[in-house]
């Protein structure tokens, strides 16, 4: 039993030691072209999605959240800020979406992982060693706006995203 309690303890103690050794010493790799470790990226991943649901639990969804004029001013900011990361239909990620590391998601398959509450904490509050920003200079009502179109992006074809930028537009689209 004593062998197992100073194992443990030895074990609690040069782990970290360890790790903070081999960080200190610049063998962890932090270039965007090398992929994390395995541990790091499990420690990362669950570190960001019990954040975002632990931040966002206070969270509510504001009524009518599924009003087309939402998603209209939704797929503008979207156009304007997100697409150049993550794409959309019939859009391909740009040089700066496809160089970082780890990748954009794809924002289609977000509303399976994540509540609007969740979407929307993300959006306003952005994500560290990313690239995804914060966009807390937007306004609420306009991040919603976002939501609700990514809410409507699952399934949604070329000409569809098309229709809704051009209507975005006839609309008064105020991003530059």
């Amino acid at each position: 039993m004593r062998t197992a309690i100073a194992s443990l303890l030895m074990a609690v103690l040069v782990v970290p030691l360890a790790a903070g050794a081999l960080i200190y010493a610049g063998l962890y790799d932090v270039a965007a072209t090398t992929p994390h470790w395995l541990v790091a990226r499990a420690i990362l991943e669950t570190a960001r999605v019990r954040s975002i649901k632990a931040h966002a639990s206070g969270l509510e969804t504001p009524l009518g959240l599924e009003d087309p004029a939402k998603v209209l001013i939704g797929v503008e900011h979207y156009a304007a800020h997100c697409a150049v990361c993550h794409g959309a239909p019939g859009v391909p990620k740009g040089d700066i979406g496809r160089g970082l590391y780890p990748q954009p998601p794809d924002l289609a398959k977000m509303p399976s992982l994540y509540s609007p509450p969740e979407l929307f904490w993300i959006l306003k509050h952005g994500i560290k060693m990313t690239g995804m920003p914060a966009w807390r200079d937007h306004t609420d009502d306009e991040l919603w706006a976002t939501v609700a179109f990514l809410e409507k992006l699952p399934g949604m074809s070329e000409q569809d995203y098309a229709r809704l930028v051009m209507a975005s537009m006839a609309h008064g689209g105020h991003h530059d």
